[in-house]
């Protein structure tokens, strides 16, 4: 193997400490270490432009970010939206990413926690009809409840259900349910 003249050697000092490798390492990333975090400030402006415009200003970006991202938006080439994406990414490096990744999967988890507290509704609304003593376990769990509406709108889905009538009662205890719920 030819060594040039002007290569500095690769061997470390002798009286150098592993903890001094370390540490350089730490101030000085590597390469696949700072591409992987550009691809990651990149695929996180990905995802601000896909936002709506009323979240992305809720955002609170710096000007010159959110009017690179609203550029990105008009864009359709391929790769002019590629280059667009990687001005992004180099604008995100001036910015703090965790407050916007933390906001992105708060706003990613709310769905989810809707759909889970809607499917909790829906639960005791199916129990409201097929077991006898759901309503005084749900009143007994929930306090505030109006027993004799719930009451009454259970026996006014059995009877819409008896004569094959419109679910408006059964929507309408869903809504009361949900009110209920939602209160506590």
């Amino acid at each position: 193997m030819r060594k040039f003249a002007n290569q500095a050697p690769s061997v470390a000092p002798r009286d150098a400490a592993p903890e001094d490798a370390s540490s350089r390492s730490e101030l000085f990333p590597s390469k696949t270490r700072r591409k992987a975090e550009m691809h990651a400030l990149q695929d996180l402006g990905e995802a601000m432009v896909r936002l709506t415009p009323a979240r992305l200003a809720a955002l609170a970006l710096p000007e010159r970010l959110a009017d690179a991202i609203a550029e990105a938006r008009q864009i359709t080439r391929w790769e002019a939206r590629r280059r667009q994406m990687q001005f992004i990414g180099r604008l995100m490096r001036d910015v703090d990413p965790l407050p916007i990744q933390a906001r992105l999967a708060q706003w990613e988890g709310a769905p989810n926690a809707e759909k889970a507290r809607l499917a909790h509704v829906e639960r005791w609304r199916t129990r409201l009809l097929s077991e006898g003593d759901a309503l005084d376990r749900l009143c007994a769990e929930h306090l505030g409840a109006d027993r004799p509406r719930l009451e009454a709108l259970v026996t006014r889905v059995r009877d819409e259900r008896a004569h094959g009538q419109p679910p408006h009662a059964y929507r309408e205890l869903f809504r009361a349910l949900n009110a209920l719920l939602a209160a506590t």
